[in-house]
């Protein structure tokens, strides 16, 4: 099967390597020509360029741009496709994005690979980055079986875990479990850096181990990618930070009052209903 990938970055250079690997011919298209160069050096694509025409023979393809970009190169991809091309995309926002192709393609199926790191780019992309996360799909009512199946068909030889639901659900599941996380975690980073003693800053860098490590990575991330969350998934986001801010503030409370048993109580259930997110 003939790929194409629009967007030669993290994404879509891991998508390049692993489609390669189960036989598919990838072709790759960027906005810069040293990152088509990398990415046939890296073995991330067959062919590259920074010409979409180069996409016309593709079967299928994925849309690997940030999220505001897709909406535009799309209207630009269509003009050199066949109507029989899947076109998919890999934003975490749908809503805007499936209502905003599907009535212009219809073989569009809007898709969302949970996997990453906190880096970008080309160089960046990894062999095997899908394997055992999840992979979703939000089909509407309209879009042809076929393309569903093909889909689901690639997924699997990813590796990746695939679900199905509505883009609303989505991004009102992922405001909670990705978009959230990335605003708490800055908050924390930014909230370490208000301390006013520069001594007491530079010891707690020095301490900072683990805990922090973790807890602060996604705040760390992207930038671009942080904006994108925020301004294509606000409702779902400012939803989610309400609630966050209602069970900080209830936090506050119970230590000011010195209340340890329902301290303890809160953290006892935390800590037994973490375990169906995580595990």
């Amino acid at each position: 099967m003939n790929i194409g990938i629009l967007g030669l970055g993290l994404i879509g250079g891991s998508l390049g390597f692993d489609l390669r690997c189960h036989g598919h011919y990838v072709i790759g298209v960027s906005r810069r020509p040293s990152t088509c160069e990398k990415a046939i050096a890296l073995g991330c694509v067959d062919q590259a360029s920074v010409d979409m025409k180069l996409l016309a023979p593709a079967d299928v393809v994925f849309i690997c741009t940030p999220i505001g970009l897709i909406i535009p190169k799309f209207t630009e991809l269509i003009t050199h496709l066949s109507k029989s091309c899947i076109i998919t995309d890999v934003g975490s926002v749908k809503t805007p994005i499936v209502e905003g192709l599907a009535p212009q393609w219809e073989n569009f199926i809007g898709g969302h690979p949970m996997a990453g790191t906190a880096d970008s780019g080309i160089e960046a992309a990894l062999r095997h980055l899908f394997v055992n996360r999840p992979y979703v799909l939000t089909p509407t009512v309209k879009t042809p079986t076929r393309a569903v199946k093909v889909m689901e068909e690639l997924i699997a030889e990813l590796g990746a875990n695939i679900y199905h639901c509505s883009p609303k659900a989505h991004d009102q599941a992922v405001g909670w479990i990705s978009h959230l996380p990335v605003m708490v975690s800055t908050s924390l980073i930014a909230a370490c850096m208000g301390e006013n003693d520069g001594e007491v800053l530079q010891l707690a860098q020095n301490l900072a181990s683990s805990g922090f490590r973790d807890t602060s990575r996604v705040g760390g991330g992207n930038p671009e990618l942080g904006v994108m969350m925020a301004r294509y998934n606000r409702q779902a986001l400012l939803a989610s930070l309400q609630q966050y801010r209602y069970h900080l503030d209830e936090l506050m409370g119970l230590i000011e009052r010195e209340d340890w048993l329902a301290l303890e109580e809160k953290l006892r259930f935390t800590q037994r209903v973490r375990r169906d997110f995580v595990e």
